[in-house]
Parts: C-alpha cells; structure tokens; sequence
C-alpha cells in the first residue's frame, strides 16, 4: 500500500502508540508527512517490551513526519485532556483519532476478578469515549476529520462472548462507540469506522498469549497500519459508520499480495483466525447445544486416539525434554474419550499417565477429543487452537505453548 501525502500535514492522534499496531500506523502516516501524537503510557524503557513514546517519536521524526510524544493513561481524564491541548497548541489542532489502545483477559467469568474487569472497561470502552469526547471540538474544525476505533464488527453470537464475556464486552464498547458516534457526528463531517484484523496480528500482547513460537501463524501489524491509512485518507463524508476487515480494505484498494504481511510466508495457508470475524467461525470449534461435550468416566482400556496419543508421548519423554520444557501439565479431555491425563516435563525424566498430575500443574488445558488428536497429529496448531476456543488455558500460558515443539516430534509417530 504505497503512500499519497494526503495527510501530509494533518495531526493524528494515536493511544497505545508506543509499540504494535499503533506504532505501525504512526510510521505509516508519518511517511506522508503527518504530525504524529504518540499518545501512551510508555515513558521508560520495558525489561521485556520494546518501545516508549520517545523512541516512536524518533522513528516519526525519521520517517518523514513531526512527533509528539505524550505521556497518556487513557484511564485519567486530566491526562487525556493535556496531551489533547498539547497537540493544539504544538500542531494548531487535530485532524485524525486512532482509539488504539486496548487492555485483554481472555478469562471465562469465575476467572476474572473485578480488577481485570474495571481495567478494560476502563481503557477500552471508557478510553475511546474519553479521548474522542475531547478531541471532538477541534475534529469539529477539521476539513478531514477522522475517528478510527481499533474494534471488531458488531455481531451478537454467543461464540463470540462465551469464553471471555468480560473482554467481548469491554471491546463490542469501542464498536458501540462507532454505531452512536459515525451518526452523532456525521453532520459535522467526521468519519467514524472500526478496523479490526481478519487474522492474528504479532504484536507484544499475542506473543504474551501465545508465546513467541506462534509468530509464523500470524501476520505483521503492518497490514493493519496499510488498511487504516487507505481508511484515513479517504473522504469522511462518505466513509463513516463501517466495520472495516483488514484484508478486505487493502483487497479493496486494489493490494493482491497479501503475502508481504505474513511473519513467515511459509504459514499463509495456517494464519490464525482471529475473534470477532463472523465468516472465522467455520474454523471455531462446534458451538451447538446438541453437540457440547461433556465429562465422562474415562476408558480403562482400549486403543482409543488418546490412549495412542499418550503412547506416543511416554516413549518420547527424555531428559533434555524435560530440561527444555520444565512444565507440568494437566490435561481435561472431554467427549468420546473423556477423561484426565497429565505430562510430567518437569521432574526427573518425564513421566505421563491417566488421572491428576502427582504435582501441580503449570497449565490445565482442556478440549474434547478430536481436536485433542488434531493437536497432537500436527493438524493443528496450539496457538491456533486457543485463538479459535478450541482449546481452552489455566495457569502459566507460556508455558503452555510449549507443547507445540513436543507435537512437532510426536507428528510422524501418530
């Protein structure tokens, strides 16, 4: 998606800005010439996470742009409010609002305590209003006004909730935001769309669910960054009120090779599908009444898949596997092989069998049986398999996806 310098000149406002998403589609105004606010909390540098607001900034600035580094908790309204002034009084107002920034638990109900709760609320629903809220009068002023909420299409099937009621709400509150505002505002000429990815997109917070072994299985925050920009340059007058999918914006503008965008091209025909997107839900798990499964006596005996799949993995344990991985992990398998298993990779030199693990578990993952074999088989993918809600995690996610180098091995054995 080559750039226009339609926004050359043009103030854009960025929560969450500092890595990922946000940052991505920073650089890419800012190659037009844009003045970027690079609004977000990252002020110092992150033990584990690249990127502050200063050092976006930098990357702005040598992009061809002008930065604006604010130090900005969407939480706080007075934060909010100066950063706001500051691009006035800097850049003479703003044009453009990209709602970026987003905080995620995807925990089911019992799981998440009240804090977790407010905390997204508080960022994603509250945070977009906000920061619109007070961008809104000098958007008011703008010729090419633009709000843009990073947040999927609106859709009210209950796959979409039943997992993570508490993330689906706080992040349907950024779309609703879209459906009231694009009609509020649009006799003011201020476009307001929602983009969201068709896939996983590898930004700090995917690697924090999935580890970094699930890289190859998504695409680069740059496919968003393109389809935001073909969103921002366009009229507002006449582009306002959509769900926008990444893929099919830049499918739109003409752009063919989605390829470019992947991590590692190799997995195109294995990206993950991402929440949210209605036309992903042939690769979710089966979400009909008739077929949930549900706990069982599990076979004593017997050849069934799990009992192969737990064959399998007994002649595979070693030490160095075991020094590798240093997890315990208990397994919950549900439907025509029901039952508990867990793997030892932590002690001594591994062990596996039916029941409860002799030692805590690190992760508890549970899923029915078909799809417990695909895993193991090598048809599908953990991290996969988690995204879909065909694998539901417990405890230490990390360590969890540390299964996916012990499937690699037990792929031709199966």
């Amino acid at each position: 998606m080559m750039n226009t310098g339609k926004l050359a000149g043009r103030t854009v406002f960025i929560t969450g800005a500092s890595r990922g998403i946000g940052k991505a589609i920073a650089l890419k105004v800012a190659k037009d010439g844009a003045n970027v606010v690079v609004a977000a909390k990252t002020a110092d540098p992150h033990p584990k996470l690249a990127g502050t607001i200063y050092t976006t900034c930098e990357e702005v600035e040598a992009a061809g742009g002008k930065g604006l580094p604010c130090i900005v908790d969407v939480r706080d309204e007075q934060q909010v409010r100066k950063a706001v002034q500051e691009a006035v009084q800097k850049f003479g107002g703003i044009d453009i609002v990209v709602n970026n920034a987003s905080a995620i638990s995807l925990t089911p109900t019992p799981a998440t305590d009240m804090k977790r709760y407010d905390l997204m609320h508080n960022i994603n629903t509250r945070g977009t209003f906000l920061v619109s809220k007070e961008c809104y009068p000098y958007l008011q002023k703008s010729s090419h006004a633009h709000i843009l909420n990073l947040s999927p299409p609106l859709s009210m099937k209950p796959v979409w909730f039943k997992d993570h009621v508490a993330y689906t709400m706080a992040k349907y509150g950024m779309s609703m935001c879209v459906l009231g505002m694009h009609e509020e505002f649009r006799a003011d000429n201020i476009g307001v769309n929602a983009l969201w990815p068709k896939t996983g997109i590898y930004t700090a917070a995917m690697e924090m669910l999935t580890g970094s072994e699930s890289a190859k299985y998504n695409r680069k925050p740059e496919i968003m960054a393109d389809a935001a920009y073909a969103i921002l340059t366009s009229d507002p007058k006449t582009t306002t009120g959509n769900f926008f999918i990444d893929e099919q914006v830049l499918k739109n503008q003409g752009v063919t090779d989605l390829d470019q965008y992947c991590c590692d091209p190799a997995y195109k025909d294995q990206l993950m599908p991402d929440f949210f997107v209605d036309e992903n839900m042939s690769e979710l798990s089966d979400s009909r009444p008739s077929d949930r499964p549900s706990l069982a006596t599990p076979k004593v005996q017997g050849d069934g898949k799990i009992v192969q799949v737990f064959k399998a993995i007994e002649k595979n344990l070693s030490p160095d596997t075991v020094q590798k991985t240093q997890a315990v992990f208990q397994f919950v398998v549900t439907g025509e092989e029901a039952g508990k298993w867990y793997v030892d990779l932590k002690n001594g030199n591994g062990a596996c069998g039916r029941g409860d693990a002799p030692s805590p578990p690190d992760a508890t993952l549970t899923m029915d049986t078909k799809n417990f074999f695909s895993m193991f088989s090598g048809n599908l993918k953990p991290a996969s398999a988690f995204m879909t809600g065909k694998l539901k995690i417990s405890g230490n996610m990390q360590k969890a996806m540390k299964l996916d180098k012990l499937m690699s091995s037990l792929k031709s054995k199966l």
